[in-house]
């Protein structure tokens, strides 16, 4: 029988084939890739930059058209400077240190601690000083620049709580006091100076959690306990200080999981930036409908991917600033528009 001879390509030509193919591929994957982030709505703009040092686990509130921001650490120093920040005019100004009762007594610098709102002033405690979890508490008057030293936190001494505030309360709970992740909840009283536990929050124990504020309900969620990023989320009733669990953090649609994030409500809407996801550092941002109790991914955050940030927030403007990223301490400033079109160059 006669062999027929097949006429082979040239080695060269197919490997030009091969190439084809596998840049073709990686195109597609890239304008795909490209075009899921071009899906999602969302537009930062960079702010005025901090004008002190840059830091992480800082501390923040609200009042009116002003943000309020302290403490953190720098990389090498816990500090106790305090700062405010004017959203009409986009400037910073430093206020009186934080805790300086007498210009005799020493400073209380730390970082992690918490802060919430009540009447127009401002309460900072908790936290860790390099050495211990603290326990101890101060109210910040904004019309006399003063602060004043409250009643020490009734739970144990801890770092990397939440709180959160109603019009004549504040509320403080979950962080790790050095031996244990904790989860309860207290209530601080302003007029009577003093702390009472709650109960009836079903969930997880926990540090380095978020939340968030719309209307009369608190979200609270996120977190890491034992190395393992919590994915429970639940609702606070500020009228019936009652919990309520909504759907994990972790589905089918969605994993919005972290720790160390930042979070903050713009009109009906919640948002979740930045933090650990325990396999690196995120600059992803999950936006919450209270209404469908479903998350969305909006554009991500344009800064560098960070931890530890702070948020201040009205009920129509927010800011995410500062933060780390690995050793790089930061001090950038950033305004988020959530249903805009992202646009690089503003």
């Amino acid at each position: 029988m006669k062999k027929t001879n097949k006429r082979r390509k040239p080695l060269l030509l197919k490997h030009l084939e091969i190439g084809i193919i596998l840049c073709s591929f990686i195109m597609i994957t890239s304008c795909s890739s490209d075009d899921d982030e071009d899906d999602k709505l969302g537009n930062w703009v960079n702010r005025s930059v901090f004008d002190g040092t840059p830091r992480s686990s800082a501390v923040s509130f609200t009042i009116d058209n002003l943000g309020y921001m302290g403490t953190g650490f720098d990389g090498d120093d816990y500090l106790s400077d305090f700062w405010v920040y004017d959203i009409e005019g986009n400037f910073w100004r430093q206020l009186a240190d934080f805790a300086s009762i007498s210009v005799d007594q020493t400073q209380s610098p730390r970082s992690s601690a918490v802060a919430f709102t009540i009447a127009n002033e401002g309460y900072i405690g908790l936290g860790f000083d390099g050495d211990n979890e603290l326990g101890d508490f101060y109210k910040y008057d904004p019309a006399l620049n003063e602060w004043a030293p409250i009643t020490s936190f009734e739970g144990t001494a801890r770092r990397g709580a939440v709180a959160f505030s109603s019009d004549t309360s504040g509320y403080v709970g979950t962080g790790f006091d050095g031996d244990n992740d904790k989860k309860d909840f207290w209530k601080y009283d302003p007029i009577a100076d003093d702390w009472i536990e709650l109960v009836g929050f079903g969930g997880s124990k926990r540090r380095d959690a978020t939340s968030f504020t719309i209307e009369d309900k608190v979200y609270m969620g996120t977190g890491v306990s034992n190395g393992i990023n919590q994915d429970d989320f639940w609702v606070f009733d500020i009228n019936t200080e009652v919990w309520s669990p909504l759907t994990d953090l972790d589905t089918d649609d969605y994993d919005v999981r972290r720790s160390n994030a930042t979070g903050f409500s713009i009109g009906n809407r919640g948002y979740i930036a930045c933090g650990d996801t325990g396999v690196g550092i995120a600059n992803s941002v999950w936006e919450y409908n209270p209404d469908t109790d479903f998350w969305e991914e909006k554009t991500s955050f344009e800064g560098f991917t960070r931890r530890d940030a702070i948020s201040f927030y009205n009920d129509s403007r927010a800011f995410v600033a500062l933060g780390r990223s690995g050793t790089l301490y930061l001090d950038d400033n950033w305004e988020f528009f959530p249903f805009e079109i992202e646009n690089e160059d503003d």
